[in-house]
């Protein structure tokens, strides 16, 4: 090779590099068919050159900026009302960028592992499910298995899509009849990203304030920021802490959501209390990075399931931390006993799990006077009063026109114990249609009480709404 053709060539690469056109880009969590957040500023974010100038349409505004020394740039829009007819949102940077049909409307994150991301195609009714999922003004985005060393600002996807009988089947069946539910309550367009990964456990969704918050995770987590998270081989052990939160959470900020769905536990089935420690680093962390200290978590409690023996003690100990979780202000839960099946760790009936998660935004959120409860009974307190052979129990959520069960039968999977610790299955009356009476002839000074107290328990105690109350125990630590 002569030196002349060696110059022309070097030449050719240095030329052909200065005349490369720059290019805007964004993260694909911005995109066509995708909805913003009503009401809320929402930021629209995204790279190009240094100091270039970029503007951003939308809704008949323009905002703009310079893009950082590091490349980033960010406008927020200004708050809008929710909007329902599909407009462009143009981004004039080094290139320009149109997406189309962008609606406003609710946006909700739904996480956690297989039950959340279980499809509709492997739900109840899939056919005519799917046949009737002509639902325009739902859209999905479905953010792919992603562990993570460190924070991405970026993950690829396929976009957002829009509700058809097309795409509806591998759309997170928990979130998209959640969706379905509030879209027809409040009739705006409903945004669902579906983060969820099944099998995961809930430490690699928590991000890093998360664990800072909760002093009972400082030890194992908290003061152990540095190692997580942990490698698997070349890769990164998705299992780990932070990994998760790292590739599929992070990726999402700023984008603004309204709250978020949240179903696992399976993972950590075992851990009782322990759990709804991570359960607050979650929530407060997820809160924290999104900037909203009220943001709005909704979480179903997990099913009755045949996890080993028959007498296998951990999942009551779960349903017992997520059932604490509620003290947790701006939360709800879904209780699950009453469709579900013992044998199936994926029940099939996710129609009714986004029902009653929709029932709990739509109250509390959006500020519907339903005609039914948006929650089944869940225990407040026990009276016992000594020498007598029985307990009164207590329930503040909700009871609004009183305690039944659902199979006429009398009240069921109840139990109480004495000083002994020895727990006797017991008889349980509805007292003035709003609390109980509960005794058992084998106890004569009762102490404490439980109910559901089994993995694989379908108590039939409801409200007249037909909500079931949630497993308890009061003697539970």
């Amino acid at each position: 090779m002569t030196k002349r053709f060696l110059f022309h060539s070097i030449l050719v690469v240095i030329l052909s590099a200065f005349f490369v056109q720059a290019e805007t880009k964004l993260p694909s969590i911005l995109g066509s068919h995708m909805v913003l957040q009503q009401g809320e500023k929402c930021p629209i974010w995204g790279w190009d050159d240094p100091d270039e100038d970029v503007t951003v349409e939308f809704a008949g505004r323009i905002y703009g900026t310079n893009v950082g020394p590091d490349g980033r740039w960010e406008v927020h829009l200004e708050p809008m009302k929710a909007n329902a007819k599909g407009q462009t949102l143009t981004i004039r940077g080094s290139s320009v960028i149109e997406l189309k049909d962008v609606l406003v409307g609710e946006v909700w994150l739904c996480s956690g592992q297989s039950n959340m991301e279980w499809t509709v195609s492997r739900s109840a009714n899939p056919k005519e499910e799917i046949a009737n999922g002509n639902h325009p003004l739902i859209r999905h985005i479905k953010i792919p298995h992603r562990p993570s060393a460190k924070p991405e600002n970026n993950v690829p996807s396929q976009g957002w899509q829009v509700c058809s009988p097309k795409v509806v089947a591998n759309f997170t069946a928990v979130g998209y009849y959640f969706a379905r539910h509030l879209q027809g309550e409040i009739k705006v367009p409903i945004g669902l990203i579906g983060s969820n990964w099944g099998g995961t456990r809930i430490e690699p969704w928590i991000p890093p304030v998360g664990f800072k918050i909760v002093p009972a995770l400082k030890a194992n987590f908290a003061d152990k920021l540095d190692q997580f998270p942990a490698k698997r081989g070349k890769g990164v052990n998705h299992q780990s802490p932070l990994a998760l939160y790292n590739g599929m959470i992070h990726p999402l900020l700023p984008y603004t959501i309204k709250g978020a769905l949240w179903y696992q536990g399976e993972s950590n089935n075992g851990e009782g209390m322990l759990y709804h420690e991570k359960m607050k680093a979650l929530i407060g962390g997820w809160r924290s990075v999104w900037n909203k200290p009220n943001l709005p978590f909704y979480y179903v409690q997990l099913a009755p399931f045949r996890y080993g023996k028959d007498d296998d003690p951990r999942l009551p100990g779960i349903w017992q931390a997520q059932l604490e979780t509620l003290k947790v202000p701006h939360t709800g839960m879904a209780v699950t006993t009453d469709i579900t099946n013992v044998r199936d760790i994926h029940p099939k009936n996710k129609q009714d799990v986004g029902k009653r998660l929709a029932l709990w935004a739509l109250t509390k959120d959006y500020g519907k006077k339903l005609k039914h409860q948006y929650s089944g009974p869940i225990f407040s307190k026990i009276d016992h009063t000594e020498g007598k052979d029985s307990l009164t129990v207590h329930f503040h959520k909700d009871t609004t026109g009183g305690l039944t069960t659902n199979d006429k039968k009398p009240v069921s999977h109840f139990e109480i114990s004495g000083k002994d610790g020895k727990w006797h299955p017991a008889k349980a009356t509805i007292v003035y249609g709003n609390h109980l009476i509960v005794k058992s002839d084998a106890v004569k000074n009762p102490v404490h009480v439980r109910f559901g107290w089994h993995q694989m328990a379908e108590p039939n105690l409801v409200n007249k709404a037909g909500l079931p109350a949630s497993p308890f125990s009061t003697s539970f630590k």
